[in-house]
């Protein structure tokens, strides 16, 4: 199971790193040679998932980077339409940051018909938007506001909240293109606080990013717009 895995790395210290893929940014005729970029990199998982995606061509997506990657393949929705059987499992996000019903609850109730159809793991996940310098593509979307990047104690706060609800994972997120990451001290205040693995992305621009991240308290670290906009990131 691909939780039991993580959660393992964690007790290990094994630190993870997932490449986050924007399906609206992936032309399939290109997805070997990405695929290729991603198998020369540390990268442990693949996120699939976007903002405002709206599910076409996502099938042909992930069976092309299943077949060239041979990594874990999680979806990481922006909403009820980004679903397909082709992926391995699922991060079922609740957006803790936010007091828009739509995405506390409602988008996971419309996912249900078509998630009981398929053999995908469903790993419930506290999704928690932290201000960084600019509006995300999340922000618009979601029509709620990041939680402040120097409130530590109520993120962490936010974050146990959805650990005792019963997510499986927490991840904070500085959003697709942050001008600014989550802070180093906002990370460790938060793995000191909750039990379950801690996911962090956005806005980590560089492998010493990465490497700090992890640091801190990470337990897998996102890169998405990086790889986005340099394929040789890794090299």
């Amino acid at each position: 199971m691909l939780y039991d895995q993580i959660v393992s790395a964690k007790k290990q210290n094994q630190k993870l790193l997932a490449i986050l893929i924007d399906p609206d940014k992936v032309v399939i005729e290109n997805v070997a040679s990405l695929a290729k970029k991603i198998m020369q990199s540390p990268a442990t998982h693949l996120l699939v998932g976007g903002s405002s995606f709206d599910g076409n061509h996502l099938d042909d997506i992930l069976i092309s980077l299943k077949k060239e990657t041979k990594l874990p393949v999680l979806l990481f929705p922006g909403n009820a339409s980004q679903i397909s059987p082709e992926a391995d499992g699922i991060l079922f996000l609740q957006l803790l940051s936010g007091r828009n019903p739509d995405y506390l609850i409602e988008q996971q109730v419309m996912a249900v018909p078509l998630l009981e159809k398929t053999n995908l793991e469903i790993i419930s996940t506290g999704y928690i938007l932290i201000e960084s310098g600019s509006e995300t593509a999340v922000e618009r979307v979601s029509k709620t506001n990041p939680l402040d990047c120097n409130n530590h104690d109520y993120v962490a706060q936010t974050a146990k909240a959805g650990e005792f609800i019963g997510n499986k994972l927490i991840y904070l997120e500085a959003g697709s293109g942050a001008q600014k990451a989550v802070p180093l001290e906002m990370i460790a205040t938060v793995a000191n606080r909750i039990k379950v693995p801690l996911l962090v992305g956005g806005g980590i621009r560089s492998q010493k990013g990465i490497e700090d991240a992890h640091a801190a308290g990470a337990d897998m670290v996102v890169i998405g717009t990086a790889f986005e906009n340099d394929i040789n990131f890794f090299d």
